[in-house]
């Protein structure tokens, strides 16, 4: 099921917000917020029930992300899939033991190391379900670079997998 690009972000707005609503009528966990319609959508455009969902926890809770990050993350990992993976989901998931820690740093910068290889589980689709893109950790590094999630999963695909190139990046921000 492939949906036209205004199509398939309109779907996905009007889930996120009908979501939210359900999360803040009391449903508070991934399990039972979808039908199978929406999952069967979510599937389509590479994004899981559980990604989806803490998109929604976080935003219900403390206002991010936001709708249009969220879509824009969405449509970043869409695009890979039907790109890169022609609609083929990866059997594999990362393990959190594979993660490097929360307090590493490269180069002085904190957090990168964790958030390259979250990234590109992101894009492939292989993140775990205790696993958010775009937790508290992720958005406070974003904040202090100045730099869009979407955007940093957008180089994360052109870098191919050199973190050098990453990390020229990111020290070269303003």
């Amino acid at each position: 099921m492939s949906h036209p690009p205004a199509e398939w972000k309109s779907t996905f707005s009007d889930l996120f917000l009908t979501s939210v609503e359900k999360y803040r009528s009391g449903h508070h966990q991934a399990f039972g917020l979808l039908d199978t319609q929406d999952q069967v959508f979510l599937a389509s455009i590479g994004h899981t029930e559980q990604e989806f969902f803490d998109f929604i926890e976080d935003f219900a809770k403390g206002g991010e992300p936001t709708l249009e990050t969220a879509l824009d993350i969405a449509s970043v990992r869409r695009d890979y899939f039907l790109r890169e993976q022609n609609g083929i989901p990866s059997a594999r998931r990362i393990s959190m033991a594979d993660l490097p820690s929360k307090d590493a740093s490269v180069e002085g910068i904190g957090w990168l190391p964790r958030l390259i290889p979250k990234a590109e589980a992101k894009l492939r689709g292989e993140m775990p379900s205790d696993l958010m893109y775009g937790c508290g950790g992720d958005r406070r590094f974003f904040k202090t670079h100045q730099i869009d999630p979407a955007e940093f999963l957008r180089k994360i695909w052109a870098a191919k997998g050199n973190a050098i190139e990453i990390i020229t990046w990111i020290k070269a921000r303003p």
